[in-house]
C-alpha cells in the first residue's frame, strides 16, 4: 500500500455508507456508486489486516 491506511477511518466510511443506502430516499445511481466504493473499501480492509496477521505470525 502506498499510503497509510487507516482502518478505523474505512470502517466508519463503510458504516456511512450503509446508513446512506438504506435510505429509501437514495437513489439507484448513487447506490450504485456507494456500492463500488465500499467494496474498494473491503478490499483495502482485507489487504490490511491480513498484513498485521502476517507482522503478527513472523513477530512470534
Amino acid at each position: 500500500m502506498d499510503k497509510k491506511f487507516d482502518y478505523t477511518k474505512a470502517i466508519q466510511r463503510l458504516e456511512q455508507i450503509c446508513s446512506v443506502v438504506e435510505d429509501p430516499s437514495t437513489s439507484l445511481d448513487d447506490i450504485a456508486g456507494l456500492v463500488k466504493e465500499s467494496r474498494e473499501l473491503v478490499v483495502a480492509c482485507r489487504e490490511y489486516l491480513r498484513e498485521v496477521r502476517e507482522n503478527i505470525e513472523t513477530e512470534d
